[in-house]
């Protein structure tokens, strides 16, 4: 005979309350938050939620902060893509993107009369 449900996981214990949207929900969010992550500084799988949006790698005993059900977040990529630009310095898109910004100024001041075409030609 076929099963007629499915196991309902950590969120089993909310019975039939709240209704399946929500507790489909709150069983991914135990799922995320129970489940072991890889350490960014010793690669390994061991790094687990210590408290709300605490990480800690019980290998290296490295502490980091992070999301509160995740311990890397979309925001977390951006946040290491500004870092890294700024120690590494301008890349060529950056460098585009300034060279653009210069050349409007300029065109600006131009046009507002601050800068003489004329006398920087000569």
């Amino acid at each position: 005979m076929a099963k007629r449900t499915q196991k309902a996981g950590a969120s089993a214990k909310y019975g039939p309350r709240y209704g399946v949207s929500v507790r489909r929900r709150a069983g991914s969010a135990m799922k995320k938050k129970t489940r072991q992550y890889t350490c960014p500084v010793c690669q390994y799988q061991k790094v687990g939620r210590k408290v709300t949006g605490i990480w800690e790698c019980r290998k290296c005993g490295h502490i980091f902060s992070g999301g509160v059900w995740e311990p890397f977040t979309r925001a977390t990529d951006a946040n290491n893509r500004i870092i890294r630009r700024g120690m590494e310095g301008a890349t060529a898109t950056d460098m585009t993107v300034i060279a653009q910004q210069a050349a409007l100024d300029y065109e600006r001041k131009v046009a507002a009369g601050e800068i003489d075409v004329d006398s920087e030609e000569e």
